[in-house]
């Protein structure tokens, strides 16, 4: 009997680990996305060693390349929803920096998805005593790591690279450019920090003066310039302390633009995702300013003479497609995108980024190149 209950107790806990891994989600054909596995190593805040197998995202524009290379880096959910984290991609941002022709790579760290309950290296102690030090410098570890696999690839030109990240990976961002590793140009950080929490400790985060003499700290080593940005309603940090942590990192002698973005959404912090429209100009000025003058944004093309935006019948699409898609795309709020490709895939989108993510939903699963049929009121399509 004993053995039985040990037999079911398993098969429950087993159950419940694959209820909260997500699905694998389908590769976009279009950005050519693989994943590889690397072996990275550091260490947690108490000194302890942690190692293992992580999975890196990669997206690439066709070509053989060599192309400049974007590390990209990930947040930190509440306990509660780590577990939940899957293999992060970042498409649509992924979607514009391939545009530039920069091959994109995520690393998943250390603590999540795969090696979520083996080791967590980004444990940063108590709230009243959190020490992002250690954090930063383990999630910066694996970056550089990453950036030793990319050194590999006969299509990655690491001489010209640029770090990313969002939240966690913000700070992630901000520390590696603090180490100055060769062949970094710039440094872009979303909403970067660490110790908040949304729900419970809104606009408050746990002991935010440590961030603030972190950068004051590590700025002076740091040699390439820097973006930052933050939304005034991020429930992570609230508006003042990004403010307090970039001046911190200007008076130690680092090189960063602070962009203070308006309110977006219900929580600024996710500003990245639901802010493009707004963001995606900045940092194509500050790109090019930096070299890499390739244009990224969707370009819209100027009103056709094919058809008016209500003639559904000649929307070049079957006739399901007019009846479903179509239709849902004239009854969105604009601003609004249709876009279509051969053999009558289609996708639409409404919303921030409209024309990029009409584009991703018709091409991304099939490696096609489609086209935009109609933006909010005209048709653009030529055929």
């Amino acid at each position: 009997m004993r053995s039985v209950l040990i037999l079911a107790s398993a098969i429950v806990l087993a159950t419940s680990v694959w209820a909260q891994a997500p699905a694998e989600p389908v590769r976009a054909a279009d950005l050519r996305e693989e994943v590889q596995h690397i072996a990275v190593k550091t260490q947690d805040l108490y000194g302890k060693p942690a190692e293992g197998k992580i999975p890196v995202t990669i997206f690439r524009p066709a070509g053989d390349g060599p192309f400049p290379l974007v590390i990209m880096n990930h947040g930190r959910p509440v306990k509660e929803k780590r577990g939940a984290l899957g293999r992060q991609r970042y498409e649509q941002l992924s979607r514009y920096l391939v545009s530039k022709g920069f091959v994109v790579m995520i690393p998943t760290r250390l603590g999540y998805h795969e090696t979520y309950g083996q080791f967590d290296p980004e444990d940063s102690g108590g709230c009243y005593t959190l020490r992002p030090e250690p954090v930063a410098m383990a999630a910066s570890d694996q970056v550089l790591q990453t950036l030793d696999f990319a050194r590999t690839l006969p299509y990655v030109n690491t001489e010209r690279w640029v770090v990313m990240g969002q939240s966690v990976g913000g700070m992630t961002a901000v520390a590696t450019v603090s180490r100055n590793p060769p062949g970094l140009v710039a440094g872009i950080n979303f909403a970067g920090g660490t110790g908040g929490d949304p729900e419970n400790r809104a606009g408050d985060p746990c002991n935010p003066r440590a961030m603030e003499s972190l950068w004051r700290s590590k700025a002076a080593t740091a040699k390439v310039p820097m973006q930052w940005f933050y939304w005034t309603n991020d429930k992570y940090w609230g508006a003042d302390n990004p403010k307090r942590w970039h001046r911190a990192w200007i008076d130690g002698g680092g090189q960063a633009e602070l962009h203070a973005m308006p309110a977006s959404g219900s929580d600024g912090h996710s500003g990245i995702s639901h802010d493009m429209d707004n963001w995606v100009p900045l940092v194509e000025a500050f790109l090019a300013r930096n070299g890499f003058s390739r244009p990224g944004v969707v370009s819209i093309p100027q009103s056709s003479d094919f058809a008016k935006v209500g003639e559904v019948e000649r929307v070049p699409v079957s006739k399901a497609s007019r009846d479903n898609t179509y239709a849902r795309f004239l009854a969105g709020n604009k601003p609004r995108a249709y876009a279509v490709g051969p053999e009558g895939y289609n996708g639409w989108a409404t919303g921030d980024w409209a024309a990029g993510r009409a584009l991703g939903f018709c091409q991304a699963r099939r490696g096609i190149v489609c086209k935009l049929y109609a933006v909010d009121d005209d048709v653009v399509w030529v055929p």
